[in-house]
């Protein structure tokens, strides 16, 4: 038996500072992904320019640097901070003689190693062929390995060496499988909305406790871990609240700052559970410095997503970790919660329960035998729980929908039991 022991990478980070976003705090960022996709951060080299070199991304004097760099500290991964071509990538790797990729390469990675789900395999490496497939020319040694290395990971054929043929083959393949199981997930949804099934969504940057919560609610049992992605395949559970109504609540994917596009468009039957949910929890890390951008980062994306209008509640989570909560003034529809301690939850579940939109009645109905067609018609407009013949007519308990609640107003014998 052969134990194949995954080597640690040493990676040298580097960014070009042209004043569009946060140098500093997106290469922080990029140092917890490399982190999170197993490499070890050796340093991190900023450079100020008006735009990134079409050459080599990063100015002469400053490619030299990283050389020298890479030489003296046996770096075997230089990970850029932006979108790398092909001439660039073979130009720094011809200059370093290590193997490069850029934050896109990276997150994908991430995804690939995440991936658990059919469905998630299949976006996943559909976003790895998009993002490689204008790539193909003039790859430098990245082409030239099958594998074993950040960046080179897959969950299905995702071989660089695979002509555009081949890959535009794969990627028409992905794409039905993939609508197969969007159509799947379509039904469902509407399944869910003729049963009355009320759902609310997750959504939240990366690594700010979602799926702590979910498990907090839930006892769903999702992956809880101190790193980027630690969850990307959707979750759904039953979360009872306060007033007795049973709802679902999905935990999404995490989101970060300048999220590739290809996984934007890959994971959109994923994330368009936020569109199709009554209620939105954002949840953030009320420790983080960065909690107000995180916010606008997830309010964007919602945007997006056709989600402008729906009812959303700022959840600021851990706030066992800030030294007053008062120093964090709540701004609109916003509560404090510590999903490690409970702090807030009951708060929490109020709020969910007083926002979401009141869509269905529960009421006791009883119909003359007469009336025969009212029977039918709380099929279509509701869910009948029971029914009991008794002298007078049938009884029967239902939960339907408001709006039909007028046409029926003379047979109602009580609500919300």
């Amino acid at each position: 038996m052969e134990i194949n022991e995954e080597k640690t990478e040493k990676a040298l980070l580097i960014s070009v500072d042209t004043g569009e976003f946060d140098a500093e705090v997106s290469i922080n960022e990029l140092a917890e992904l490399a982190d999170t996709a197993g490499a070890e951060v050796l340093g991190m080299m900023i450079q100020k320019r008006e735009a990134p070199s079409g050459a080599s991304f990063v100015g002469t004097g400053r490619l030299n640097e990283i050389t020298e760099f890479c030489r003296n500290n046996d770096v075997d991964l230089v990970i850029a901070d932006g979108e790398l071509s092909p001439v660039q990538v073979r130009n720094i790797e011809d200059a370093t003689g290590v193997r490069v990729v850029d934050r896109t390469t990276l997150i994908l990675d991430i995804f690939a190693k995440r991936a658990r789900s059919a469905e998630g395999k299949i976006q996943v490496e559909l976003a790895q062929l998009k993002y490689s497939l204008p790539r193909l020319s003039g790859q430098g040694t990245s082409l030239s390995r099958l594998g074993g290395g950040i960046g080179t990971r897959g969950p299905g054929e995702t071989k660089l060496e695979s002509d555009k043929r081949h890959i535009r083959r794969r990627i028409q393949y992905l794409k039905e499988d993939l609508d197969k199981i969007e159509k799947r997930r379509l039904a469902m949804h509407k399944r869910r909305q003729k049963n009355g099934v009320e759902t609310v969504a997750i959504v939240g940057y990366t690594n700010v406790g979602k799926s702590t919560l979910m498990n907090y609610l839930t006892n769903a049992g999702v992956l809880q871990e101190d790193k980027l992605f630690a969850t990307l395949d959707p979750t759904a559970r039953k979360l009872v609240l306060p007033d007795g109504r049973q709802v679902m609540i999905v935990d999404t994917v995490g989101l970060v700052r300048r999220l590739p596009h290809q996984l934007v468009d890959a994971f959109r039957s994923t994330l368009e559970e936020a569109s199709w949910a009554d209620l939105i929890l954002n949840v953030c890390d009320a420790s983080s410095d960065e909690c107000d951008e995180h916010i606008k980062v997830t309010n964007d994306l919602l945007s997006s997503l056709g989600c402008d209008g729906k009812p959303i509640i700022n959840v600021l989570n851990k706030c066992d970790l800030v030294p007053s909560i008062l120093d964090y003034p709540l701004i609109g529809n916003s509560v404090h919660v510590s999903a490690r301690t409970g702090y807030g939850i009951e708060e929490l579940l109020q709020k969910i329960n007083d926002s979401l939109p009141k869509k269905r009645q529960k009421v006791k109905l009883l119909i003359p035998f007469t009336q025969g067609r009212i029977a039918n018609e709380l099929r279509k407009y509701g869910i009948v729980q029971s029914e009991e013949y008794t002298p007078d007519g049938l009884l029967v308990v239902a939960t339907i929908e408001i709006q039909y609640l007028e046409t029926i107003k003379e047979y109602i014998v009580s609500q919300g039991e």
